[in-house]
């Protein structure tokens, strides 16, 4: 059955499209969440476990990643600051586009390496229902996906650039 024009409620396609807009943030915020509980735990199991006679947390290797999953986590939460300040200002034109895009991508992306890298320093135990990273890495994947996919959000942000608006003021 056709849906005549009288019986669309207001908008259409541009307001589905500014309110994917208004939840980037929001999903971007989520994505900050689940990295830093999951980088906390696996930093408190790493505490604990001993290997070669210390803790897997007293290893050069395992503190640099830990340390770069900290820095992304909190390079993610600037980008998602700016996004839901552009959102709480009802910014979700074409040219605000790319910094909600830089949020939601750049966030959930972070989730995704947060929880992957929580798995591995659990090691096999990462694996398991006793811990909760193996949820945490499947709740980051799902946060890649829905308001718009990865690939999307590298596509609006590429043409923000490519259209010039980003930095050409």
């Amino acid at each position: 059955m056709r849906v005549g024009p009288q019986q669309v409620i207001g908008g259409g396609f541009a307001l589905v499209m500014e309110s994917l807009n208004a939840m980037r943030p929001i999903v971007a915020a989520r994505g900050i969440g689940l990295a830093e509980g999951a980088l906390m735990y696996a930093t408190e199991y790493v505490k604990q476990r001993q290997a070669f006679g210390k803790t897997i947390a007293e290893f050069q290797g395992i503190q640099w990643e830990i340390a770069k999953c900290a820095t992304e986590i909190e390079a993610a939460r600037l980008l998602t600051y700016r996004a839901a300040w552009l959102s709480d200002q009802g910014k979700y034109k074409k040219e605000d586009v790319p910094m909600l895009s830089m949020a939601k991508y750049y966030a959930t992306e972070a989730a995704v390496k947060a929880s992957g890298l929580a798995v591995q320093l659990l090691g096999a135990a990462g694996y398991m229902e006793d811990h909760p990273v193996e949820q945490f890495y499947r709740d980051a994947r799902q946060l890649t996906i829905v308001e718009g996919t990865s690939q999307i959000q590298l596509g609006l942000i590429a043409r923000g650039v490519l259209g010039h608006d980003l930095w050409w003021d």
